[in-house]
């Protein structure tokens, strides 16, 4: 609607300052064309806004100039407290912040507006973090916030799944992600991805060392790639396995479209390898049987014969 276009314009300067009509036509994705109509529109209603040619020209507001908040709709008003998200921000440090902020937005609402902002938070309660995984232990957590904000080289001895296990890493710190309950650092050179929690030691340089960001890094789009070629890594074979009756397995699909005689079912199951699956398919017990490929089937016949013997030693009490 033109309404909401004109008020994101505003936005836009207010937050911005100067642009171009070719960055604002971006920015709302309309056309260059539209965007001076809107600017037309704007400055017969009496918006000081100014526009100035030449190579760093541009439109902008008269200094001072600021609109409330007087245009957000409903549906706005609402999505705005429903991202509160006060676990994570106090773990950065900005509880209070968050919530001295939502207060003063709160206040500059209309009454209407208002009163559904308090029922979508009072209604709607985000957790991040999954029912069977701990809280994972983050010490180091405010200190590479502080150096993603500043821009400051850190040093950290980092534990990693392979050998060697610890590693010595510089990090220029672009950003923070937080991915179901655990905290990312999206660092340079690379860029690469880390975990958080699994920075065991972290040092800044004596003299503060800092880097410049790259202009055109875009965290949500890094982080976009990232999951992407995540998920194409992740499941590279393929095992075929017998399903018992009521028996599920995620991404499991069936190879011959019905039970078998004995009603066990034939599947087909992408897997990331033979490590994993090994311990995913276990957890199923007599429930699954693996057919191949030979070496996953091999490895889970030895966990069973050992885990046989053990228990047959215990059960006649010559166990350890």
């Amino acid at each position: 609607m033109k309404s909401s276009r004109l008020l994101s314009i505003l936005l836009l300067l207010q937050t911005r300052g100067r642009m171009t009509a070719a960055q604002l036509a971006e920015a709302l994705e309309v056309s260059v064309r539209t965007v001076y109509r809107d600017v037309e529109a704007l400055s017969a209603a009496g918006v000081p806004l100014y526009g100035d040619a030449g190579h760093d020209g541009g439109y902008r507001l008269l200094d001072g100039y600021r609109t409330r908040l007087t245009g957000l709709t409903k549906a706005e008003a609402e999505a705005l407290f429903l991202a509160g998200v006060p676990g994570p921000a106090a773990e950065l440090g900005l509880g209070p912040v968050l919530a001295a902020a939502q207060l003063k937005v709160r206040a500059a609402l209309p009454a209407e507006l208002r009163e559904h902002a308090d029922r979508i938070s009072g209604r709607f309660h985000l957790d991040a973090p999954g029912w069977y995984a701990d809280a994972d232990e983050t010490p180091f957590l405010h200190t590479v916030a502080d150096a993603v904000w500043n821009n400051r080289v850190l040093y950290a001895i980092y534990r990693r799944w392979r050998e060697p296990t610890e590693v010595e890493r510089r990090l220029e710190p672009y950003g923070l992600v937080l991915k179901a309950g655990r905290w990312y650092v999206v660092a340079g050179p690379g860029p690469r991805t880390f975990r958080v929690d699994q920075i065991l030691e972290l040092t800044t340089s004596d003299s503060g060392e800092e880097f410049t960001r790259p202009d055109d890094f875009d965290l949500a789009e890094y982080w976009t790639a990232h999951q992407r070629d995540f998920h194409d890594r992740l499941h590279r074979s393929e095992a075929v396995v017998r399903l018992a009756p009521g028996a599920t397995l995620a991404r499991a699909v069936p190879l011959n479209g019905r039970p078998e005689p004995d009603g066990w079912t034939l599947m087909s199951v992408p897997i990331e390898s033979v490590d994993h699956a090994h311990g995913e398919f276990l957890r199923l017990g007599t429930d699954i049987e693996v057919l191949s490929p030979p070496e996953l089937r091999d490895r889970i016949t030895r966990t069973v014969a050992e885990l046989a013997e053990r228990y047959g030693n215990l059960l006649t009490g010559s166990g350890d």
